[in-house]
């Protein structure tokens, strides 16, 4: 079965080796192969259709958001121009159905973190011609479009101090006025609009202010695993509503609650349970992946991508039909991709 993942880290992976690797490092660790999550030979392997890859940006760990975002495109390219035998970029729903007729894998570029823009329409514009087609609203620090699913640390209280509640949700705080137009603009643009990290506030206003489906790119339920990350049933069912999809992350952390204190672990049986219980909050067909790999540790269960023909296995000898495991794996996200991009 076709594989589609909404999210992963591995450019921004790919893009540290090469400032702190040596020569030799660097020439092992490429998007054809590498010794990370993802490559293009276990994407391979895996038979993957198509790779959202993200590009992340730290905003407390850089001077400058907008030239990250300028270098790791400029890896993606890089890597994907050496690569044209196996992968090449998709802009647009055609150039998926081309891609896949003429036998390769597809690439689409996002960028996990809003911030990058500055509040500023033009940069967004500017991401888009440069072929980002999903922008994460938010990563875990408010912006000019919003406040994330996250505590953040009031006013007098020492940052490098503070120690957020994972499992406090912000209900409060959502979109700004700045961010209703970003998200508007991207409609209109044919951008897909991505809520993960968003606050549960956010998630209301990106419905409220929005007509098209929009995702959640890489989490989970919250019912499941009470991570502020995760979704409440009540946004599973607005998000099937609306013809969203989100996507199933792989993070430990977000797929089982742990006492304080212990470590987390994760197991594709907790991959399953959330897809059940979404399943069966939202239906079929709100549902697809989001893997986070590169930007997360993963279990012994899946360690890498070339594993996720388990994750199927597991999904059929969960009661899951062959229909619903081939709208979770890509016809959903498919489906979003056709109707919002341009």
């Amino acid at each position: 079965m076709k594989i589609l993942d909404m999210h992963c880290d591995t450019i921004s992976e790919l893009l540290d080796i090469r400032r702190k690797g040596d020569a030799a490092r660097i020439k092992e660790n490429t998007l054809r192969s590498n010794g990370l999550h993802i490559d293009l030979e276990k994407m391979k392997k895996a038979d993957y259709l198509l790779q959202n890859f993200a590009l992340f940006v730290h905003l407390s760990s850089c001077e400058n958001p907008l030239e990250e975002v300028l270098e790791l495109a400029d890896v993606y390219y890089d890597e994907l121009d050496k690569n044209k035998d196996l992968i090449r970029p998709v802009y647009s729903y055609a150039d998926i159905e081309s891609n896949r007729n003429a036998g390769l894998m597809s690439a689409m570029l996002t960028v996990e973190e809003g911030g990058v823009c500055k509040g500023n329409p033009a940069f967004l514009r500017t991401l888009y011609r440069l072929g980002v087609r999903m922008l994460t609203l938010t990563w875990n620090f408010p912006n000019e479009l919003g406040w994330p699913n996250l505590e953040v640390p009031g006013e007098g209280v020492d940052p490098e101090s503070f120690r957020p509640d994972f499992r406090k949700a912000n209900v409060n705080q959502g979109l700004t006025e700045t961010g209703i137009a970003f998200v508007q603009e991207m409609e209109r643009l044919g951008m897909i609009v991505d809520v993960s990290h968003l606050s549960d506030a956010g998630f209301m206003d990106v419905l409220r202010v929005t007509k098209k489906p929009f995702v959640a790119s890489h989490s989970n339920a919250r019912a499941v695993c009470s991570w502020a990350r995760n979704l409440t049933d009540d946004m599973i069912r607005l998000l099937a509503e609306r013809g969203g999809v989100t996507g199933l992350n792989f993070c430990p952390a977000f797929l089982t609650d742990v006492p304080d204190g212990e470590a987390t672990y994760g197991s594709i049986a907790a991959i399953v349970e959330h897809a059940k219980h979404i399943v069966n909050v939202g239906g079929t067909d709100c549902l697809g992946l989001g893997t986070d790999f590169d930007g997360i540790k993963t279990h012994d269960e899946l360690p890498d991508a070339s594993y996720m023909p388990l994750l199927i296995d597991a999904f059929g000898k969960a009661g899951f039909t062959s229909s619903q495991v081939d709208k979770i794996l890509l016809g959903n996200v498919l489906r979003v991709y056709k109707e919002v991009l341009e």
